[in-house]
């Protein structure tokens, strides 16, 4: 490994903390939209993971993946949004 590499997964473990800290904030946050903001802000890391790991280990499927997953966050993000508005 490089130092570029070792940088990637050095920022991949640290978005890792983050996603457990959050994860807290997702079982206890005072109101659903805190709750919503959590759960959007993990999917977010977990994209964001994929994509560094995949620059690490030189692999496009998992940036594939990254991206489907980031869309589909992105669609449910939309939906509980809207649902928490009413509009469904």
């Amino acid at each position: 490994m490089n130092l570029s590499q070792y940088l990637f997964v050095g920022t991949a473990w640290l978005m890792a903390v983050l996603i457990v800290a959050l994860v807290g904030r997702l079982i206890a946050g005072p109101t659903t939209p805190d709750r919503l903001i959590a759960l959007d802000t993990v999917n977010t890391l977990v994209s964001g993971i994929m994509l560094l790991l995949g620059a690490v280990y030189d692999s496009v499927v998992m940036v594939d993946v990254a991206i489907v997953y980031m869309a589909l966050s992105f669609v449910s993000t939309l939906y509980f949004a809207r649902h928490l508005e009413g509009g469904l």
